[in-house]
C-alpha cells in the first residue's frame, strides 16, 4: 500500500487520531461523525476509556438501523459536520506533497511540508504521527509525547465519543 492510500480515508473524513470510526449507512449517509472507537481495552490504562460502551452503540446499530438511539439527528449531525476551515484543506495538500517528496526520496524537502500540514491543522495528530515517523521527531523540536502532555496528557488525547445515556451504554448487551 502506498503512503498516501494509507491516508485517503482520513482525508475524507478529517481524521485526527487512530482509532477512529465514522458509521455510514447503506444508503451511503453518515450517521454518526469520526470519532474515537477502540474495538478493545488494551489502551483503557492509558486513556481511561472502556471500550464496551461504543461496541454495544455499533451492535445496536447494526441490529436497529436508523432507528437505533445512537444514530445523531439530522440537526445534530449537521452541527458535528459543519464546513471545514479552508486551512484544513490546504493542510492536507501541504502533508500529501510532503508524503510525495518523502516517497520519491527527498526527505529533507518533505519536512517542511510536513511542518506546514501541522501548522494548518494542527489538531491533527495523524500528521504529528506520520512526520515523526518519517523523518523523526529531532526534526521538529518535539516528540510525540512532549505534544500530547501539551494539551494536558492521554485523558485530553481521545476524547470520548458522544453516546446518548441508555441501558445500552452502561455496558449491557443490546
Amino acid at each position: 500500500m502506498l503512503i498516501d492510500e494509507k491516508h485517503l480515508v482520513s482525508k475524507l473524513y478529517n481524521m485526527v487520531n487512530v482509532p477512529t470510526g465514522v458509521w455510514i449507512n447503506e444508503q451511503g449517509r453518515i450517521v454518526r461523525p469520526n470519532e474515537v472507537a477502540f474495538v478493545d481495552d488494551r489502551f483503557k490504562n492509558f486513556t481511561g476509556m472502556d471500550s464496551a460502551p461504543y461496541l454495544n452503540a455499533l451492535k445496536d446499530w447494526v441490529e436497529k438501523g436508523d432507528k437505533s438511539a445512537y444514530v445523531m439527528s439530522e440537526d445534530h449531525l449537521r452541527e458535528k459536520l459543519t464546513a471545514q476551515d479552508p486551512n484544513i484543506f490546504q493542510a492536507a495538500a501541504e502533508f500529501g506533497l510532503a508524503e510525495q517528496l518523502y516517497k520519491s526520496g527527498h526527505p529533507t524537502e518533505a519536512i517542511a511540508h510536513f511542518k506546514e500540514a501541522q501548522r494548518l491543522n494542527p489538531k491533527s495528530w495523524n500528521y504529528k504521527r506520520q512526520a515523526y515517523a518519517l523523518t523523526g521527531e529531532k526534526e521538529y523540536g518535539t516528540t510525540f509525547r512532549d505534544e500530547v502532555q501539551k494539551i494536558g496528557g492521554s485523558k485530553v488525547y481521545y476524547p470520548p465519543p458522544e453516546l446518548p445515556k441508555t441501558n445500552d451504554s452502561q455496558g449491557k448487551k443490546p
